[in-house]
This record gives C-alpha cells, sequence and structure tokens, in this order.
C-alpha cells in the first residue's frame, strides 16, 4: 500500500471545497438572474395590462440591479477559479472573464445611476407642472 502524503490529501481537499464553493457561488448568481427576469417579467406584464407603457425606465432599472448583483456573484466565483487554477492559461482566461464582467458591471452600474437621475428630474418636474396654481 502507497503512502499517503498529508500535504498532497490537504491540497486536494481544498481544492474540492473551492470547486463546490464556486459552483454554489455561481448558482446562486444564476438564480438572482432568474429572479431578477421573473421579477422584471412580472412588472412589464403588469405595465402592459394597465396600459403604461410610456416609460420602462422603472422595469429596466429593477432588472438592471439584479444583473448588478449577479454579476458580483459570477465575479465572485472567478475570484475563486483563481485561487485553485493550475496553469497559467487558465489563469489568463480567468482574469480576462473577470475583466469583461467588472467592465460590464461598471457601465450597467453607471447607467443605473443615470437613469435613476433622470427619473428623479422627470419626477421633480412633473411636480412643478403640477403644482396648483393661485
Amino acid at each position: 500500500m502507497e503512502a499517503v502524503n498529508p500535504r498532497e490529501l490537504a491540497e486536494s481537499g481544498i481544492i474540492n471545497a473551492v470547486q463546490w464553493l464556486k459552483l454554489g457561488v455561481e448558482t446562486v448568481g444564476a438564480f438572482i438572474i432568474a429572479l431578477g427576469i421573473g421579477v422584471a417579467g412580472w412588472l412589464l406584464i403588469k405595465a402592459l395590462v394597465q396600459r403604461r407603457t410610456a416609460n420602462f425606465t422603472a422595469i429596466r432599472l429593477t432588472l438592471a440591479r439584479y444583473l448588478a448583483l449577479a454579476l458580483e456573484f459570477q465575479l465572485g466565483a472567478d475570484i475563486l477559479s483563481t485561487a485553485i487554477a493550475p496553469s497559467w492559461q487558465q489563469i489568463g482566461q480567468l482574469g480576462a472573464i473577470a475583466v469583461i464582467r467588472t467592465g460590464l458591471n461598471y457601465f450597467l452600474t453607471k447607467e443605473m445611476k443615470e437613469e435613476e437621475r433622470q427619473s428623479a428630474e422627470q419626477s421633480v418636474t412633473e411636480r412643478a407642472h403640477q403644482a396648483p396654481e393661485n
């Protein structure tokens, strides 16, 4: 019987644990995307039924929030992958994916802030026009 090296056994256990953790984090990210699509879909259906189709900004912002959160989870899974990536090629691929996801998240967050600012300005303008005249 061959002797088991404790270091190799520990390393193998850590790699397996990180792979399971990565899978769990990716699953949470996918669930958040599915939940966001469901919520945004429901809001869209409500808007269509109530014939409030002039502006879908609130629905877009709702979906964007879910996507931004899911991207954070996916990025976390990518970071976990780099901890156990056995080759420089895999580390490079994971790095490229992380850069793309970080860029997507940055621009998505930027767009959400701009939409929220425009929505707030529109609300102020509408309230000003609805103010009772003396």
